[in-house]
């Protein structure tokens, strides 16, 4: 049974990278807090992002909608399709940005700040950001940033500089090989948007050769800083995730190489067995690690 347009508009695949928001939860297990609580919050804030991120979706295809026509498998969304009505679409982005905005600062004046900065992020990078080179992948990764985050403030625990850089270059990691997916997939077609003009396979190569690398030397360090020195030494058992953060790099690598993939990174997450397997044993490894090092 197919989703109805409106709901498929809303991109529910993509809100896997709302699971972002339970980053604070998961890393903070090693400590006395009342984690069920914490739970309910983090489930709550990851449904309301959720929502916003699909109205803002919605936006981003209104706006883009003549481009998405010119793409093989964009003009297949509801908007481009002709499925879904552009004044319906307006009207569920203008009713429900604000209301789930006002919702955010019910969880907290720091969770909807930050709900707010991610508003205005990414309707600027819907607006004029996607268009300048370079800025419009850090300004991807910079919205990880504001859901890692996020998810710390909504459980009302401190944020980590070293998780918050990890996501940096990690969702860096991501923006790069969406866009070499991208560009790939043309082949000899003429770019449909201006911005792929900008940028070339070979750059693009080196870039996201740089940047994985130091993901994994960032990751590396957080884990090893996380079992000694002053005040680190509460996560003792967290390098035994080290081997995940290497495979799944290295996967993705060759995912992007050898198969194609990269234009749609939650496609090449959740559909290629082995990465879905990684990530899943990641979380538990990294679940044990924590609550051991209680």
């Amino acid at each position: 049974m197919r989703l109805s347009p409106l709901l498929e508009a809303l991109r529910p695949r993509q809100w896997t990278k709302n699971v972002l928001l339970f980053a604070g939860l998961l890393f903070t297990l090693n400590q006395p807090l009342d984690h069920t609580r914490h739970l309910v919050q983090s489930l709550l804030a990851f449904g309301l992002f959720c929502l916003l991120s699909g109205c803002t979706y919605l936006i981003n295809d209104l706006l883009d909608i003549e481009a998405d026509r010119r793409h093989p498998k964009k003009s297949l969304r509801p908007l481009a399709s002709g499925r879904l009505s552009p004044n319906v679409a307006w009207a569920v982005a203008l009713v429900g940005i604000p209301i789930f905005l006002a919702l955010g600062f019910l969880l907290g004046v720091k969770f909807g700040l930050a709900v707010l900065c991610y508003l205005v992020l990414t309707l600027s990078y819907s607006f004029f950001l996607k268009r300048v080179v370079l800025v419009d992948v850090l300004t991807l990764a910079a919205l990880f940033v504001i859901r890692a985050a996020a998810g710390a403030f909504a459980i009302g625990v401190s944020v980590s500089e070293w998780l918050l850089m990890c996501t940096l270059l990690l969702a860096l990691f991501l923006g790069l090989s969406k866009r070499r997916g991208e560009l790939a997939a043309l082949g000899d077609a003429p770019p449909t948007r201006a911005i792929l003009a900008e940028y070339s396979l070979p750059m693009l190569d080196q870039l996201i050769t740089l940047i994985a690398a130091t993901t994994v030397m960032a990751y590396t360090q957080y884990a090893f800083f996380s079992t000694g020195g002053v005040g680190t030494g509460r996560r003792p058992y967290l390098m035994a995730t080290i081997p995940f953060v290497l495979y799944g790099i290295f996967r993705y690598l060759y995912l992007i190489h050898k198969k194609g993939g990269g234009e749609t990174p939650e496609a090449t997450l959740l559909e290629d067995r082995p990465m879905l397997l990684n990530v899943v044993l990641f979380i538990f490894v990294a679940a044990v690690a924590m609550t051991l090092s209680r």
